[in-house]
């Protein structure tokens, strides 16, 4: 079993307030308008967000391939909530991990009308799975951006 941390941290600024951007987290009419990489749906009727402590924060990643139709549940728990500063979910996570869960963990830092936010997401099976993951967060804060213009 390995006992190495694979985490992937990223910082991403938004020209919107942090309550605007804290809500798109939180808000499942807003969700299946950004979240998922390009390419990746997620459906309305398969989002459940409970805004409280002890709450389920839960998405399904759907899209089609070579193999067909394919979906990626994220099913987490809020652990810490503070609006509009601060997010923490816990998830499973993947199954060739060798630890049982995964930390989602988001600050929102206001910047007079603009917001940056912290993402912290880990530990990782791998540093494979990091980049996979920066890559789709990449993609889906882009199509977040683009709901805010």
């Amino acid at each position: 079993m390995s006992t190495e941390q694979h985490t992937l941290t990223m910082i991403r600024e938004f020209d919107a307030p942090r309550e605007r951007i804290f809500d798109a987290w939180m808000d499942p009419d807003q969700l299946t308008k950004w979240f998922g990489p390009v390419e990746v749906d997620a459906p309305r009727d398969k989002i459940i967000v409970e805004p409280r402590v002890g709450g389920i924060w839960q998405v399904v990643m759907a899209w089609t391939d070579d193999e067909g139709e394919q979906e990626a549940p994220i099913e987490a728990v809020i652990t810490e909530l503070d609006a509009p500063a601060l997010l923490v979910a816990r998830a499973k996570a993947a199954p060739d991990a060798d630890h049982e869960y995964e930390e989602m963990h988001l600050e929102f830092e206001d910047l007079n009308g603009r917001t940056r936010m912290h993402l912290t997401q880990g530990p990782f099976a791998s540093e494979e799975w990091v980049e996979m993951t920066r890559d789709g967060w990449g993609t889906s804060f882009d199509k977040l951006d683009a709901l805010l213009d």
